[in-house]
Protein backbone atom coordinates (compact mmCIF):
# COMPACT_ATOMS: atom_id res chain seq x y z
CA UNK A 1 0.00 0.00 0.00
CA UNK A 2 1.03 3.84 -0.81
CA UNK A 3 1.23 5.94 2.38
CA UNK A 4 -2.41 6.99 2.53
CA UNK A 5 -3.30 3.49 2.89
CA UNK A 6 -5.98 4.00 0.27
CA UNK A 7 -5.52 0.63 -1.54
CA UNK A 8 -3.63 1.51 -4.47
CA UNK A 9 -1.00 -0.77 -5.02
CA UNK A 10 2.86 0.73 -4.37
CA UNK A 11 3.72 1.85 -7.76
CA UNK A 12 0.36 3.61 -8.29
CA UNK A 13 -1.27 1.25 -10.55
CA UNK A 14 -3.96 -0.26 -8.88
CA UNK A 15 -7.33 0.62 -8.22
CA UNK A 16 -8.22 2.96 -5.90
CA UNK A 17 -10.66 1.55 -2.77
CA UNK A 18 -12.21 3.54 0.12
CA UNK A 19 -9.42 4.55 2.61
CA UNK A 20 -8.67 2.18 5.60
CA UNK A 21 -9.07 2.76 9.31
CA UNK A 22 -5.87 4.71 10.20
CA UNK A 23 -6.00 2.85 13.41
CA UNK A 24 -7.19 -0.45 12.45
CA UNK A 25 -3.43 -1.25 13.14
CA UNK A 26 -3.46 0.22 17.16
CA UNK A 27 -6.87 -1.56 17.52
CA UNK A 28 -5.30 -5.05 16.76
CA UNK A 29 -2.58 -4.50 18.73
CA UNK A 30 -4.46 -3.14 21.75
CA UNK A 31 -7.70 -4.30 22.38
CA UNK A 32 -9.26 -6.55 24.67
CA UNK A 33 -5.81 -6.16 26.65
CA UNK A 34 -4.48 -4.04 29.03
CA UNK A 35 -1.01 -5.95 30.30
CA UNK A 36 -1.46 -3.48 33.79
CA UNK A 37 -4.88 -5.29 34.67
CA UNK A 38 -2.85 -8.39 35.82
CA UNK A 39 -0.79 -9.01 38.27
CA UNK A 40 2.58 -9.49 36.21
CA UNK A 41 1.77 -6.94 33.42
CA UNK A 42 2.77 -9.79 30.90
CA UNK A 43 2.52 -7.69 27.81
CA UNK A 44 1.32 -11.06 25.80
CA UNK A 45 -1.70 -12.26 27.45
CA UNK A 46 -1.50 -15.98 29.45
CA UNK A 47 -3.63 -19.25 28.34
CA UNK A 48 -5.86 -20.25 30.82
CA UNK A 49 -6.29 -23.67 30.28
CA UNK A 50 -8.29 -24.25 33.25
CA UNK A 51 -11.91 -25.80 32.48
CA UNK A 52 -13.20 -24.75 35.75
CA UNK A 53 -12.61 -21.75 38.15
CA UNK A 54 -12.83 -21.91 41.98
CA UNK A 55 -15.98 -19.71 43.55
CA UNK A 56 -16.08 -17.59 46.46
CA UNK A 57 -19.18 -19.30 47.29
CA UNK A 58 -22.12 -21.00 45.49
CA UNK A 59 -23.07 -19.28 42.24
CA UNK A 60 -20.52 -16.50 42.87
CA UNK A 61 -17.23 -16.54 40.81
CA UNK A 62 -14.92 -14.13 39.50
CA UNK A 63 -15.99 -13.69 36.35
CA UNK A 64 -15.83 -17.40 34.96
CA UNK A 65 -16.93 -20.78 36.59
CA UNK A 66 -16.62 -23.14 33.58
CA UNK A 67 -14.66 -22.63 29.95
CA UNK A 68 -17.89 -23.83 27.69
CA UNK A 69 -19.22 -20.54 29.27
CA UNK A 70 -16.27 -18.14 29.35
CA UNK A 71 -13.01 -17.97 29.25
CA UNK A 72 -9.93 -15.53 30.23
CA UNK A 73 -8.40 -16.15 27.11
CA UNK A 74 -11.41 -15.99 24.92
CA UNK A 75 -12.45 -13.11 26.32
CA UNK A 76 -9.76 -11.09 24.96
CA UNK A 77 -10.42 -12.23 21.72
CA UNK A 78 -13.93 -11.72 21.17
CA UNK A 79 -13.60 -7.83 22.45
CA UNK A 80 -10.73 -7.74 19.71
CA UNK A 81 -12.53 -9.29 16.82
CA UNK A 82 -15.90 -6.88 18.12
CA UNK A 83 -13.37 -3.88 17.89
CA UNK A 84 -11.86 -4.50 14.63
CA UNK A 85 -15.65 -4.16 13.14
CA UNK A 86 -16.65 -1.45 15.16
CA UNK A 87 -18.91 -3.36 16.91
CA UNK A 88 -20.02 -3.81 20.64
CA UNK A 89 -19.80 -7.74 20.79
CA UNK A 90 -18.12 -10.80 19.58
CA UNK A 91 -18.44 -14.56 19.93
CA UNK A 92 -16.36 -17.49 18.74
CA UNK A 93 -17.01 -21.02 17.96
CA UNK A 94 -15.10 -24.20 17.12
CA UNK A 95 -15.27 -23.50 13.07
CA UNK A 96 -16.68 -21.06 10.74
CA UNK A 97 -19.84 -23.60 9.72
CA UNK A 98 -19.76 -23.93 13.85
CA UNK A 99 -20.91 -20.34 13.65
CA UNK A 100 -22.82 -20.73 11.05
CA UNK A 101 -25.26 -22.98 12.57
CA UNK A 102 -25.63 -20.96 15.98
CA UNK A 103 -26.71 -18.00 13.92
CA UNK A 104 -29.20 -20.84 11.86
CA UNK A 105 -29.98 -22.03 15.55
CA UNK A 106 -31.71 -18.87 16.39
CA UNK A 107 -34.22 -19.09 13.59
CA UNK A 108 -37.73 -21.26 13.95
CA UNK A 109 -38.89 -24.17 12.34
CA UNK A 110 -40.83 -23.20 9.59
CA UNK A 111 -38.59 -19.77 8.98
CA UNK A 112 -37.64 -18.50 5.65
CA UNK A 113 -34.23 -17.71 4.98
CA UNK A 114 -32.88 -15.84 1.27
CA UNK A 115 -28.92 -16.83 0.69
CA UNK A 116 -26.91 -15.54 -1.81
CA UNK A 117 -26.44 -18.43 -4.50
CA UNK A 118 -22.91 -18.19 -4.70
CA UNK A 119 -21.86 -19.31 -1.37
CA UNK A 120 -18.97 -21.90 0.38
CA UNK A 121 -20.16 -25.07 -0.09
CA UNK A 122 -20.32 -25.89 3.07
CA UNK A 123 -22.27 -23.16 4.02
CA UNK A 124 -24.92 -24.14 0.97
CA UNK A 125 -24.92 -27.95 2.10
CA UNK A 126 -25.77 -26.73 5.16
CA UNK A 127 -28.69 -24.29 4.67
CA UNK A 128 -30.34 -27.29 2.34
CA UNK A 129 -29.86 -29.60 5.15
CA UNK A 130 -32.03 -27.19 7.54
CA UNK A 131 -35.18 -27.73 4.74
CA UNK A 132 -35.16 -32.01 6.33
CA UNK A 133 -34.18 -31.45 9.73
CA UNK A 134 -35.35 -28.22 11.14
CA UNK A 135 -38.45 -26.79 8.42
CA UNK A 136 -36.04 -23.93 7.51
CA UNK A 137 -36.33 -23.53 4.07
CA UNK A 138 -33.50 -21.73 2.00
CA UNK A 139 -34.26 -19.76 -1.54
CA UNK A 140 -31.00 -19.78 -3.13
CA UNK A 141 -30.92 -16.27 -4.76
CA UNK A 142 -28.39 -14.18 -6.94
CA UNK A 143 -28.32 -10.82 -4.35
CA UNK A 144 -26.54 -8.78 -7.34
CA UNK A 145 -30.11 -8.83 -9.18
CA UNK A 146 -31.98 -6.79 -6.54
CA UNK A 147 -35.11 -7.38 -8.29
CA UNK A 148 -34.78 -11.07 -7.78
CA UNK A 149 -34.17 -10.38 -4.09
CA UNK A 150 -36.86 -8.42 -3.91
CA UNK A 151 -39.47 -11.08 -5.29
CA UNK A 152 -37.76 -13.85 -2.80
CA UNK A 153 -38.77 -12.06 -0.02
CA UNK A 154 -41.78 -13.48 2.15
CA UNK A 155 -43.98 -12.91 5.68
CA UNK A 156 -41.95 -15.86 6.91
CA UNK A 157 -37.98 -14.79 5.80
CA UNK A 158 -36.23 -14.08 9.15
CA UNK A 159 -32.83 -14.27 7.84
CA UNK A 160 -30.98 -12.62 4.61
CA UNK A 161 -27.38 -14.38 4.39
CA UNK A 162 -24.76 -12.55 2.49
CA UNK A 163 -21.53 -13.78 1.06
CA UNK A 164 -19.19 -11.02 -0.52
CA UNK A 165 -17.06 -11.88 -2.48
CA UNK A 166 -18.89 -14.69 -3.06
CA UNK A 167 -16.85 -18.26 -3.34
CA UNK A 168 -15.40 -18.99 -5.67
CA UNK A 169 -16.75 -17.12 -8.70
CA UNK A 170 -16.11 -13.61 -6.71
CA UNK A 171 -19.28 -11.40 -7.04
CA UNK A 172 -19.89 -8.54 -5.46
CA UNK A 173 -22.92 -7.61 -3.18
CA UNK A 174 -24.45 -4.25 -2.35
CA UNK A 175 -24.51 -4.43 1.17
CA UNK A 176 -26.01 -1.64 2.34
CA UNK A 177 -28.88 -2.07 -0.55
CA UNK A 178 -29.83 -5.48 0.80
CA UNK A 179 -29.85 -4.58 3.84
CA UNK A 180 -32.11 -1.03 3.60
CA UNK A 181 -34.35 -3.59 1.46
CA UNK A 182 -34.77 -5.89 4.02
CA UNK A 183 -35.18 -3.89 6.63
CA UNK A 184 -37.96 -1.34 5.49
CA UNK A 185 -39.82 -5.05 4.51
CA UNK A 186 -39.55 -6.50 7.90
CA UNK A 187 -37.56 -5.14 10.99
CA UNK A 188 -37.62 -8.84 12.51
CA UNK A 189 -35.50 -9.84 9.51
CA UNK A 190 -31.77 -10.50 10.32
CA UNK A 191 -29.17 -9.69 7.61
CA UNK A 192 -25.94 -11.82 8.07
CA UNK A 193 -22.78 -11.21 6.01
CA UNK A 194 -19.65 -13.80 5.72
CA UNK A 195 -16.83 -11.37 5.38
CA UNK A 196 -14.35 -14.15 5.69
CA UNK A 197 -12.48 -12.98 1.75
CA UNK A 198 -11.87 -9.78 3.63
CA UNK A 199 -11.91 -9.46 6.95
CA UNK A 200 -12.28 -6.07 9.05
CA UNK A 201 -9.30 -4.65 7.57
CA UNK A 202 -10.99 -4.47 3.85
CA UNK A 203 -14.82 -4.52 4.40
CA UNK A 204 -16.98 -4.05 7.45
CA UNK A 205 -20.64 -4.81 7.23
CA UNK A 206 -22.48 -3.36 10.03
CA UNK A 207 -21.78 0.05 8.75
CA UNK A 208 -23.50 -0.74 5.87
CA UNK A 209 -26.19 -1.89 7.69
CA UNK A 210 -25.95 -5.96 8.14
CA UNK A 211 -27.10 -7.15 12.02
CA UNK A 212 -23.89 -9.78 12.09
CA UNK A 213 -20.88 -10.39 10.82
CA UNK A 214 -19.48 -13.93 10.02
CA UNK A 215 -16.23 -15.07 9.80
CA UNK A 216 -14.58 -18.52 9.33
CA UNK A 217 -11.35 -16.88 11.32
CA UNK A 218 -9.45 -20.17 10.05
CA UNK A 219 -8.95 -18.14 6.73
CA UNK A 220 -7.30 -14.82 6.66
CA UNK A 221 -7.87 -14.17 10.28
CA UNK A 222 -5.62 -16.32 11.91
CA UNK A 223 -3.65 -16.48 8.36
CA UNK A 224 -1.08 -19.14 9.19
CA UNK A 225 -3.52 -22.58 8.36
CA UNK A 226 -3.16 -24.05 11.68
CA UNK A 227 -6.26 -23.02 13.75
CA UNK A 228 -9.87 -24.10 12.84
CA UNK A 229 -12.64 -21.03 14.48
CA UNK A 230 -15.24 -19.34 13.51
CA UNK A 231 -16.90 -15.72 14.96
CA UNK A 232 -19.79 -13.76 14.78
CA UNK A 233 -19.74 -9.92 15.69
CA UNK A 234 -22.54 -7.61 16.17
CA UNK A 235 -23.76 -4.60 17.69
CA UNK A 236 -27.36 -5.98 18.42
CA UNK A 237 -27.80 -6.25 21.99
CA UNK A 238 -30.80 -8.60 21.54
CA UNK A 239 -28.74 -10.96 18.86
CA UNK A 240 -25.66 -11.06 21.44
CA UNK A 241 -27.63 -12.33 24.52
CA UNK A 242 -29.38 -14.93 22.19
CA UNK A 243 -25.56 -15.95 20.85
CA UNK A 244 -24.58 -15.87 24.10
CA UNK A 245 -27.04 -18.66 25.46
CA UNK A 246 -26.72 -20.79 21.91
CA UNK A 247 -22.56 -20.61 22.61
CA UNK A 248 -23.07 -21.95 26.23
CA UNK A 249 -26.28 -24.28 25.46
CA UNK A 250 -24.69 -26.23 21.94
CA UNK A 251 -20.84 -26.01 23.22
CA UNK A 252 -19.04 -25.65 19.98
CA UNK A 253 -16.68 -23.53 21.53
CA UNK A 254 -12.74 -23.14 20.64
CA UNK A 255 -9.70 -24.02 23.23
CA UNK A 256 -8.24 -21.20 24.82
CA UNK A 257 -4.71 -22.05 23.03
CA UNK A 258 -6.57 -21.96 19.92
CA UNK A 259 -7.94 -18.87 20.77
CA UNK A 260 -4.47 -17.48 21.60
CA UNK A 261 -3.31 -18.57 18.01
CA UNK A 262 -5.80 -16.56 16.65
CA UNK A 263 -5.39 -13.25 19.27
CA UNK A 264 -1.75 -14.07 18.20
CA UNK A 265 -2.88 -13.58 14.68
CA UNK A 266 -5.12 -10.77 14.64
CA UNK A 267 -1.86 -8.71 15.79
CA UNK A 268 -0.66 -8.82 12.15
CA UNK A 269 -3.41 -8.74 10.59
CA UNK A 270 -2.26 -5.26 9.23
CA UNK A 271 0.62 -6.28 8.20
CA UNK A 272 -0.66 -9.29 6.23
CA UNK A 273 -3.48 -8.15 4.25
CA UNK A 274 -2.10 -5.55 1.58
CA UNK A 275 0.44 -7.83 0.96
CA UNK A 276 -1.72 -10.64 0.24
CA UNK A 277 -3.70 -7.97 -2.00
CA UNK A 278 -0.48 -6.49 -3.57
CA UNK A 279 0.23 -10.05 -4.63
CA UNK A 280 -2.93 -11.34 -5.71
CA UNK A 281 -3.28 -8.15 -8.32
CA UNK A 282 -0.49 -8.57 -9.92
CA UNK A 283 -1.12 -11.99 -10.09
CA UNK A 284 -4.33 -11.17 -11.41
CA UNK A 285 -2.70 -8.69 -14.22
CA UNK A 286 -0.56 -11.37 -15.40
CA UNK A 287 -3.11 -13.91 -15.69
CA UNK A 288 -5.29 -11.63 -17.76
CA UNK A 289 -2.83 -11.48 -21.01
CA UNK A 290 -1.97 -15.10 -20.50
CA UNK A 291 -2.91 -16.73 -23.72
CA UNK A 292 -3.73 -19.73 -21.52
CA UNK A 293 -6.58 -18.34 -19.90
CA UNK A 294 -9.56 -17.05 -21.07
CA UNK A 295 -11.22 -15.24 -17.62
CA UNK A 296 -9.95 -13.86 -14.36
CA UNK A 297 -12.04 -13.31 -11.85
CA UNK A 298 -10.60 -10.01 -9.39
CA UNK A 299 -13.26 -7.27 -7.87
CA UNK A 300 -10.16 -4.77 -8.51
CA UNK A 301 -9.72 -5.36 -11.98
CA UNK A 302 -12.10 -3.09 -14.65
CA UNK A 303 -13.37 -6.16 -16.16
CA UNK A 304 -15.51 -7.31 -13.03
CA UNK A 305 -18.92 -6.50 -13.45
CA UNK A 306 -19.24 -4.93 -10.12
CA UNK A 307 -16.04 -3.46 -10.02
CA UNK A 308 -17.46 0.55 -9.19
CA UNK A 309 -19.35 -1.37 -6.05
CA UNK A 310 -16.31 -3.01 -4.89
CA UNK A 311 -14.11 0.26 -4.77
CA UNK A 312 -17.09 1.76 -3.10
CA UNK A 313 -17.80 -0.78 -0.34
CA UNK A 314 -14.43 -2.02 0.23
CA UNK A 315 -11.04 -1.02 1.34
CA UNK A 316 -9.00 -3.32 -1.06
CA UNK A 317 -9.10 -7.19 -2.09
CA UNK A 318 -7.39 -9.93 -0.32
CA UNK A 319 -5.76 -12.58 -2.12
CA UNK A 320 -8.24 -14.93 -3.32
CA UNK A 321 -8.34 -15.02 -7.59
CA UNK A 322 -10.83 -17.02 -9.79
CA UNK A 323 -9.65 -18.07 -13.51
CA UNK A 324 -10.69 -20.12 -16.47
CA UNK A 325 -8.34 -21.90 -18.53
CA UNK A 326 -8.81 -22.28 -21.83
CA UNK A 327 -9.63 -26.31 -22.86
CA UNK A 328 -6.60 -27.92 -23.25
CA UNK A 329 -4.80 -31.18 -23.07
CA UNK A 330 -5.01 -32.47 -19.39
CA UNK A 331 -6.21 -29.33 -18.62
CA UNK A 332 -6.72 -27.79 -15.37
CA UNK A 333 -5.48 -31.27 -13.65
CA UNK A 334 -2.62 -31.37 -15.67
CA UNK A 335 -1.68 -27.62 -14.64
CA UNK A 336 -2.81 -28.06 -10.90
CA UNK A 337 -0.72 -31.12 -10.80
CA UNK A 338 2.63 -28.79 -12.38
CA UNK A 339 2.90 -26.15 -9.54
CA UNK A 340 5.67 -26.27 -7.75
CA UNK A 341 5.34 -23.22 -5.63
CA UNK A 342 1.55 -23.30 -4.77
CA UNK A 343 0.05 -26.35 -3.00
CA UNK A 344 -2.83 -28.24 -4.33
CA UNK A 345 -5.37 -27.89 -1.44
CA UNK A 346 -8.06 -26.97 -0.01
CA UNK A 347 -8.79 -24.02 1.53
CA UNK A 348 -7.19 -20.27 1.64
CA UNK A 349 -6.09 -17.60 3.28
CA UNK A 350 -2.50 -18.83 5.04
CA UNK A 351 0.68 -17.22 4.00
CA UNK A 352 1.16 -20.05 1.31
CA UNK A 353 0.22 -20.16 -1.58
CA UNK A 354 -2.63 -22.71 -2.61
CA UNK A 355 -4.78 -23.89 -5.99
CA UNK A 356 -7.74 -25.86 -6.20
CA UNK A 357 -10.79 -26.76 -8.31
CA UNK A 358 -13.90 -25.80 -7.04
CA UNK A 359 -15.63 -28.39 -9.01
CA UNK A 360 -14.56 -31.18 -7.73
CA UNK A 361 -13.21 -30.45 -4.45
CA UNK A 362 -15.07 -27.13 -1.76
CA UNK A 363 -17.74 -27.09 -4.45
CA UNK A 364 -18.69 -30.35 -5.21
CA UNK A 365 -21.77 -30.49 -2.76
CA UNK A 366 -22.98 -27.75 -4.89
CA UNK A 367 -26.19 -29.57 -7.19
CA UNK A 368 -24.71 -30.19 -10.44
CA UNK A 369 -27.06 -27.79 -12.30
CA UNK A 370 -26.15 -25.15 -10.13
CA UNK A 371 -22.74 -25.41 -10.31
CA UNK A 372 -23.51 -24.96 -13.88
CA UNK A 373 -25.25 -21.82 -13.73
CA UNK A 374 -23.01 -19.95 -11.03
CA UNK A 375 -19.89 -21.31 -13.83
CA UNK A 376 -18.22 -23.08 -11.76
CA UNK A 377 -16.97 -25.31 -14.36
CA UNK A 378 -14.28 -27.86 -14.81
CA UNK A 379 -11.61 -25.59 -16.07
CA UNK A 380 -12.86 -22.88 -13.27
CA UNK A 381 -9.53 -22.54 -10.76
CA UNK A 382 -9.42 -20.65 -7.39
CA UNK A 383 -6.21 -19.27 -6.33
CA UNK A 384 -5.48 -18.21 -2.76
CA UNK A 385 -2.85 -16.25 -3.13
CA UNK A 386 -0.18 -16.00 -0.39
CA UNK A 387 2.83 -13.89 0.84
CA UNK A 388 5.84 -15.22 -1.34
CA UNK A 389 7.95 -13.37 -3.51
CA UNK A 390 5.35 -11.93 -6.62
CA UNK A 391 7.93 -12.88 -9.33
CA UNK A 392 8.19 -16.54 -8.02
CA UNK A 393 4.55 -17.01 -7.96
CA UNK A 394 3.95 -15.65 -11.07
CA UNK A 395 6.69 -17.93 -12.89
CA UNK A 396 5.44 -20.89 -10.89
CA UNK A 397 1.94 -20.32 -12.59
CA UNK A 398 3.38 -19.64 -16.01
CA UNK A 399 5.23 -22.10 -16.07
CA UNK A 400 2.43 -24.97 -15.12
CA UNK A 401 -0.07 -22.75 -17.80
CA UNK A 402 2.78 -23.44 -20.13
CA UNK A 403 2.89 -27.29 -19.96
CA UNK A 404 -1.07 -27.34 -20.25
Amino acid sequence: MNGTQNGTTENGDGPTWLPADSSFATKAIHSGYKPKDHTFAPVVPAISLSTTFEQDAPSQHRGFDYTRSGNPTRQILEATLASLDNAKYGSVFSSGLAATTNVIAMLNSGDHVICMDDVYGGTGRLFRQMAKTANIVTDFVDLTDVEKFKKALNEKTRLVWIETPTNPTLKVVDIATIASLTHAFSQNIMVAVDNTFLTSFFQRPLEFGADIVVYSLTKFVNGHSDVLMGAVVTSREDIHERLAFLQKSIGAVPSPFDCYLVLRSLRTLHVRMPLHMKNAFSVAKFLSSHPRVSKVLHPGLPSHPQHQLALKQSSGHSGLIGFYIKPGSGCPTKFLQNLKVFSLAESLGGYESLAELPFSMTHASVPAELRAQLGITETLVRLSIGLESMEDLVKDLDQALNAC
